[in-house]
């Protein structure tokens, strides 16, 4: 998407570097720190502007949207051994003259921005390209010069004629008609402006005014961030943020996660060029842009030798190490991150995260031997795990120490939006019906939240699973035949020669590695499972 601000820095020097992106599969989000490099600004007006097949429908002296047919290769080749985090922004400094940063112009194209995948296919012929939006755009808004380009569109500066916005200066995201050229290209623009607008409350997600089209283009009107890139103040700082600094950029990232999250929303393409500042104030809030498709972006494997991490404290390491994991089921979500002792000292309000909603969904569904087990693992967890299940707990509001069905849906709806309707999130609540006749206190509540996955991701796993086998010998632990033990874990047949290992011969119960393996299979029953 082409950017809703004019671009500004400022150098100041610090000393780690940070910044963040965001790999996500296509089923999940989460954060990933790693920025991509970006091209040189030398002479970026006069470079910005791709020549189109399309004659510009735009007023004078705005140039039409470079073509979708591909992604511009913003790619960046990792050197062997793994790289640190920080590298790729050190070779954009290397680059710059080691941290002398080129004048931006505010009307600058550039490549800057996210954008809009246009999926390939054929001809336009038969194609519904009415949006239903008003028409009436020239006679509300006067439109300006570009100050931002991504791949399917770009954003020019405006200011209101008439109406609630006389005066008012925004930004305008114009996205060609001609480029729409199959029906999926259509749904991405018209998915873009549904979810701008009901996202769009969020602190930290830029604001959203109105849509329009004509023959020839569709218009989002949004607000104006003026205080440039993420990526630029990084750049700007000589690619280095103290600690202190990066927290409350990453506390506002993880927030508007956490909350699109919450809402069925991945974002897909988290990076500092997608987040804007509002003005130049050093303390101005940032927000999010962007909501266009993206590609997906593999992970990588950083190490933490090269400079400047031996600096860093292990805090920061470990937080940075969580969030980068490969495995999306070992890695934090948003709303655990904010709970990471790193920034725990913000006292920052955390957001109800929708993984207690589907790992309680997936524990009240569950047959009683599962639960046991589960039981047994939650007493051996960690103090600083339970800071975040404390923190979901009180958000569900319990009535005398205890929470239900009800609990989880009035937690939902005090969060409501239409992106969040959209996205069906309030379905879970149906697979949650054991909990209505119900009540969970926190120790249970604790057996349902937690999960086996990142429990495994901590360097104390293997402590904490001994430690959970102890309870489970004393409280949980049963005799079980090998079919049995395979009908919990919904295995067939051919599994029964791995399932005999996990069964004691001395006494028919589940040995160490048979607690470990049950602990993350799928044990949930499609049969009539129910919450006793």
């Amino acid at each position: 998407m082409g950017h809703c601000c004019s671009k500004d820095v400022s150098a100041v020097d610090n000393e780690v570097t940070i910044s963040i992106k965001h790999p996500t599969p296509p089923r999940a989000a989460a954060v990933e720190v790693a920025p991509p490099p970006v091209p040189p600004t030398t002479n970026e007006y006069a470079n910005s502007f791709a020549s189109s097949p399309f004659q510009s429908p735009l007023p004078a002296g705005v140039r039409p949207s470079p073509s979708p047919a591909r992604t511009p290769g913003r790619k960046f080749r990792w050197p062997l051994p793994p790289p640190s985090p920080a590298k790729p922004i050190m070779a954009i400094m290397r680059r710059r003259g080691q941290g002398k940063q080129q004048p931006i112009t505010v009307d600058g194209g550039g490549e800057g921005g996210g954008g809009e995948r246009v999926a390939a296919g054929t001809g336009t012929g038969g194609l519904d390209k009415s949006f239903g939006y008003p028409k009436n755009f020239s006679a509300k808004y006067e439109l300006g010069k570009e100050v931002g380009r991504g791949h399917f569109g770009h954003t020019c500066w405006a200011k209101g004629k008439k109406g609630e916005r006389k005066g008012q200066s925004v930004a305008v995201k114009i996205i060609s008609k001609a480029k729409m050229t199959t029906a999926i290209s259509i749904e991405d623009v018209r998915r873009e402006v549904k979810i701008l607008k009901a996202l769009s409350g969020h602190t930290n997600i830029i604001k959203f005014y109105d849509a329009f089209e004509d023959e020839s283009n569709v218009y989002i009107v949004m607000e104006l961030c003026e205080g440039g890139e993420l990526l630029d103040r990084i750049l700007s700082r000589g690619g280095r943020y103290t600690e202190v600094d990066a927290k409350t950029i990453v506390v506002q990232i993880l927030n508007v996660v956490a909350y699109c999250h919450l809402q069925g929303v991945a974002h897909r393409d988290l990076k500092p060029e997608n987040f804007l500042f509002t003005s130049r104030d050093e303390d101005a809030p940032m927000r999010m842009i962007d909501f266009g498709l993206s590609d997906f972006v593999k992970p990588v494997d950083p190490n933490f030798d090269d400079s400047p991490w031996p600096a860093v404290s292990p805090e920061a390491k470990d937080f940075v190490k969580r969030l980068l994991n490969k495995d999306h089921r070992k890695r934090m979500t948003a709303a655990q991150a904010l709970t990471h002792p790193w920034l725990r000292d913000l006292n920052q309000a955390v957001p109800l995260d929708i993984l207690i909603f589907k790992l309680v969904k997936s524990y009240v569904r569950a047959t009683p031997f599962k639960r046991a087990a589960l039981k047994a693992l939650s007493k051996a967890i960690p103090e600083d795990e339970l800071v975040y299940l404390r923190t979901q707990f009180c958000l569900l509001e319990p009535k005398n120490g205890s929470v239900s069905l009800n609990n989880f849906k009035v937690g939902l709806t005090r969060h409501v939006t239409d992106a969040m309707k959209e996205s069906r999130v309030f379905d879970i609540l149906n697979l949650m019906e054991p909990l209505a006749h119900k009540k969970m206190a926190f120790d249970e509540f604790c057996a349902a939240a937690i999960s086996t996955y990142q429990l495994e991701a901590l360097e104390e796993w293997e402590n904490i699973a001994a430690e959970a086998f102890g309870f489970f010998e004393q409280e949980g632990n049963q005799v079980i035949s090998v079919e049995e033990l395979a009908q919990e874990m919904n295995l067939g047949p051919a599994a029964y020669s791995a399932v005999k290992d996990w069964i004691r011969s001395s006494d028919g119960k589940l040995n160490f590695l048979g607690y470990t393996k049950f602990l993350h299979g799928v044990t949930m029953r499609i049969s009539n499972a129910r919450f006793r």
